[in-house]
Order: structure tokens, then sequence, then C-alpha cells
């Protein structure tokens, strides 16, 4: 029977349209000190807007968790880079606050929109981690060029809007190498799909991750938001110091990235998202209590080192989660949630208890997340994942071992009354079989054997 399941989409778009939907949280410091620095706005108000433009990020992603496989990828991934553009492009061509706002919640929506496509498609892949790895490994490289760009350019509040703008326009091409949807108006390939169950498999796994994602990312986006401002006003660091600092910092994350990619399951996820949850709240102490260029930029670069790291691993294990991508785009809107208030949550505790403080709070806060995650990560399957390892799974569909738990080549998944567990098969030899052939007797044969037939029968 051939196979009628449709095969996972290419790599490489979902790359692209992840790197546009990322980069607005990686520019975040940026946006947040120039609208500080030439708008008539406060740094928590700076703040404020940056949380607001993260928002609609993350209604983006609890909108369409459900809608990316009945409309298709493509339509959405297209509205989502045109509202990007739309709504960036208005935030940087106007000082009007009014319009600034509305086109940074226009443009927060369409990265929010992209993103979710994104992670619909990477839950689809044969090896998410990896090409997880590869969108952050994009994303980085990216933001870090910006960072060493942006403030060559000039002041003003748009340029960053304008460079994510540009990027989502960059991004465009590679939405025609997704599905899109036939006359009837249902997905490309609908019609062979394998229909998948209606539940969410792992519901308690997957709520705990979200809500530990969601603070998790808070804890490093309150940080990464007044990171400008601890530099500069802590610190004493000019904008072209920090623009190198910061860009260092997201070339650290591209090694870590690649480390990331290289490793793949060798370690599990248990390993990498608990030991590295505690190494990143060490950090972010240690940069918040930063007096001068040396501690400051140890902590930003050994930080944004580990980070994409265990971002990476998170990603992978809501990707393992469903193989139809709910988990990914769920916990990813979670995600944002907490990028969202990060900015204004960073401000707000860093003039309540000023920076040391507020640094304090965070890795606290980190490390009650750590344990969460980690479990999360066993009880899915964080134990080294091998080629002939043999995992046993409580109460997922068999898609979820074969879509995104790196089941080996050769394997099948075996359903059993309270678990699925993956057994590796002997490659078997083809059987071959000998020709048929037909033997006929001649005519002399015929008679002989008809006259034997009438002696013994005495006819």
């Amino acid at each position: 029977m051939p196979d009628r399941t449709p095969a996972p989409p290419a790599a490489w778009p979902l790359v692209a349209l992840f790197t546009s939907g990322y980069v607005a949280p990686y520019l975040l410091p940026t946006v947040v000190g120039r609208l500080d620095a030439h708008l008539p706005l406060s740094p928590a108000q700076a703040g404020l807007i940056g949380s607001v433009l993260l928002l609609g990020s993350a209604a983006a992603g609890f909108t369409l968790a459900s809608r990316i496989p009945r409309t298709g990828p493509r339509p959405l991934a297209r509205l989502g880079l045109l509202l990007a553009v739309l709504g960036y492009g208005t935030a940087a061509a106007t000082a009007q606050l009014p319009l600034v706002i509305a086109g940074a919640v226009l443009g927060g929506f369409g990265s929010g929109t992209a993103t979710a496509v994104a992670a619909s498609g990477i839950a689809a892949q044969r090896d998410p981690h990896r090409t997880s790895a590869l969108g952050l490994l994009s994303v980085s490289a990216t933001a870090g060029a910006l960072y060493l760009t942006l403030p060559r350019l000039g002041g003003g509040h748009g340029l960053p809007f304008a460079a994510i703008a540009l990027v989502a326009l960059v991004c465009w091409p590679a939405t025609g190498r997704l599905a899109g949807a036939d006359r009837t108006g249902r997905p490309e390939g609908a019609g062979t799909a394998v229909r998948a169950s209606g539940r969410l498999p792992y519901p308690r796994a997957g709520a705990v991750l979200a809500g530990a994602l969601m603070l998790w990312s808070l804890a490093q986006n309150a940080l990464w938001g007044v990171s400008g401002r601890i530099g500069a006003q802590q610190a004493g660091l000019s904008e072209v110091t920090l623009g190198i600092v910061f860009a260092a910092a997201l070339g650290a994350g591209l090694l870590g990235v690649t480390a990331a990619s290289v490793l793949g399951a060798r370690l599990g996820r248990a390993v990498p998202v608990g030991v590295g949850t505690v190494v990143i709240a060490c950090c972010v102490v240690l940069a918040s209590q930063a007096r001068d260029l040396g501690s400051f930029a140890a902590g930003e670069i050994l930080w944004n080192a580990v980070y994409p790291i265990v971002l990476s691993y998170a990603i992978g294990l809501a990707a393992a989660l469903d193989p139809r991508g709910r988990w990914a785009v769920l916990v990813g809107s979670a995600s944002s949630l907490g990028v969202a208030c990060g900015p204004v949550t960073g401000s707000l505790l860093a003039e309540a208890l000023d920076f040391p403080g507020m640094g304090l709070a965070l890795g606290i806060l980190l490390l009650a997340v750590a344990g969460p995650m980690a479990g999360v990560a066993l009880h899915v399957g964080g134990r080294p994942l091998t080629p002939g390892s043999v995992r046993r799974r409580g109460g997922a569909p068999a898609a979820v071992l074969a879509a995104g738990a790196g089941t080996p080549a050769g394997s099948v998944p075996r359903v059993g009354a309270q678990e699925l567990e993956v057994v590796e098969l002997p490659r078997l030899r083809p059987l071959r079989l000998p020709p048929l052939r037909a033997l006929l007797l001649s005519p002399a044969a015929t008679r002989r054997n008809r006259d034997r037939r009438r002696v013994r029968t005495g006819v």
C-alpha cells in the first residue's frame, strides 16, 4: 500500500519565517531604548510599548493554533509578513505616538503569525530540534548584524522598526515553497493526509511546559529589555559599545546553537533544559550587578550563549508533544506572552529594587521553573535518544514518536494498552521465488497415457 502521508515541508522556508518572527524580540533592547530616547516617553512607558508589540505576537499564536492545518501555511505566512511590513513600516515612518503604538501592535501580530506557521511546520519535520536550531542560528546572525549596523546609521526611533519590516520583506519569497489551499479552500494534500485525533496529547505535560516557558521567557526578556539601560546607566557604556557587546553576545549565541545542533539528542532534553536554566539564572544575576565593561560583557555573552541552547531544546520538546504542531504553537504563544510581559516587568522591578535586586528576583524565578521544565522533558522522553534505544511513552499517539521524538530509520511505533514503545526491526531481504513453468505433453505421450488408463480400467 502506498504511503499517503504528505511529506514534511522544506526546512529553509520555515527557518526564514522563524527568523522574521523572532527578530522583533531579539531587537527589543534597541527598540525600547530608542523609544525612550527619541519620543516623549518614560522608560516604563517605552517598555510598555515593547510589551504591547509582543502581546500582539502572542495573540496571533493563540488565535491561529488550530487554524493552520485547515487554512494552509502559505496564506497565513503571507498575511503575517504583510502585516509585519505594514505595521512596522508605519511605526518607523511617523513620530505620532498613537500611530507608533498601532503600528507596533499590527507588526507584532504579523510577527506572531509568521512564528506560528513556522512552529507548526517545524513540528512536522523529521528532526524538529535540528530545524529549530537552524532557525535560532539564523535569527541570531541577523540580529547580531543589525546590532552592529544600526548605531552607525543614525538616531531616531524608526530605524529598528524599519529593519524588522525589511527582514519580513526579504523573507516573502520563502512563502512560495509552503503549501497553499486548493480550489475548494482546503489545504493542499488534505485529502490524502492521515487524520489525527482532535484531542491534544500530553495535556498535563503541555500545560506545565507552556506555563513554565512563559515564566522562563518573562525572566529572560525582563533583563533583555533593560540591558541597554544597565549598560548605559550602571556600567557607563556608550551606544556604540553597547551595540558591540550585544553583537558579541549574539555571536556567542551562534556558537551555542551550533553546539546544540551538533549534540542533537545525545544528552536527551532534560539535562540541557534543566542545567541550562540554572546557568542562565547565574548569568542574569551577574549581568544585573555589572558596573564596568568586563562584568557586563561577561554576563551578557555567557547568558546569550546558553539561552538559545535551552530554547532550541524547549522548542523541540514542544514539537515532540504533538506532530500536528498545536502544542508547538501554544507553547510558543505562551512564551511570547512571557516575552511581552518582560520589558514592563523589568522596568517596574528596576524602579522598585534597582538593577541588582531585579536580577536577583529574576534569578530566583528561573531556578523555580528549571525543575518543572526538566520534569516535562523526563516525562516525554528526556533520556539520551539513540538509534537502538527502546523508549516507553505514556498516553501519546504513535505519530508523536515518528514525527517529533527522533524515531530511528527502520523502526515502527507499536501501540499497547497503556504505553507505546519504539522497536527496532531487522532489515529483511526480499523473498525471491523461482519462475513458474507449465509442462505440456506431446501428442504421443498423450496417446500412451490414454491407452494405459484403458488397460487399467478394462475399457
